[in-house]
């Protein structure tokens, strides 16, 4: 996957995190994915890093993992070590749940970042990562494949207009009147499908509930509808056979007859 078709996928997604709330900036949220991923999306969307740990799951990491090799920094030596690392089930999860991570009282200075190379620094010094030189990794890559243009989100933190908001509010009322219609419906649905039930078989339908209950054919004479027992009368009457030996009911509705063995 080229460069261009990498910022094009992910870039989208990180500024909807920024726009619900997310403290890192997009530029370099996708430097970070970047210099994590060397530029593959995999089938387990871990783009930042994302160790297991010994975190909970949540809503956004159900507790997936998977096992692979990487580099570490341990006492100033790079050595290549095996980690667990969660697995997402997409892209959004994944930055949903690094925002989590980052609400942590150890991220206050990449929170407080008031621009793209503050926070560089703050995500390298809150011990995010141990490569000494991550804050300077990530800074390069966003001037080189110029991903600040990701920062200006069009219409971030405008107030709306007072026709946008008639309008909003013109939507959440019909939207109000749709969930109401939707309720009324179904509750007329389910009067409907309760006037339907009998609370005792008909005494017209008592032999035929009567066979079928002896054939295991239903597990309750109780509760069933009058088309229901009208159904099993008529197959009753007819002969089918209710006690256990099968009857194609094709001859039935055919020769109008069906006899039992």
């Amino acid at each position: 996957m080229d460069r261009q078709t990498f910022f094009g996928l992910l870039g989208p997604h990180a500024q909807r995190a920024r726009q619900e709330g997310s403290p890192l900036f997009p530029s370099v949220r996708l430097a970070q994915n970047l210099l994590e991923t060397g530029g593959k999306i995999d089938e387990h969307y871990n783009l930042g890093g994302m160790k297991a740990g010994g975190g909970m799951p949540n809503q956004w990491w159900h507790g997936e993992t998977y096992t692979s090799p990487t580099w570490e920094f341990i006492n100033g030596k790079r050595v290549q070590v095996q980690q667990t690392w969660r697995a997402y089930d997409s892209v959004y999860d994944f930055y949903k749940d690094q925002d989590q991570l980052f609400g942590n009282a150890r991220y206050a200075r990449l929170r407080a970042a008031k621009t793209a190379a503050e926070q560089a620094e703050a995500l390298q010094f809150s011990g995010y990562a141990t490569d000494p030189a991550y804050c300077n990794k990530i800074l390069q890559l966003i001037q080189r494949y110029g991903l600040m243009k990701y920062d200006d989100i069009e219409g971030e933190d405008a107030p709306m207009t007072k026709e946008e908001r008639e309008q909003f509010e013109q939507l959440q009322n019909r939207v109000s009147e749709q969930t109401a219609q939707i309720k009324a419906l179904a509750d007329r649905l389910a009067q409907a499908e309760n006037r339907q039930i009998i609370a005792e078989p008909p005494a017209w339908a008592a032999a035929a509930v009567q066979a079928a209950v002896e054939a295991n054919l239903i597990d309750t004479p109780l509760g069933g509808s009058y088309d229901f027992y009208r159904v099993l009368t008529l197959l009753h009457r007819k002969k089918v056979d209710l006690n256990g030996k099968a009857c194609d009911l094709s001859v039935l509705i055919a020769n109008r007859s069906c006899r039992t063995a």
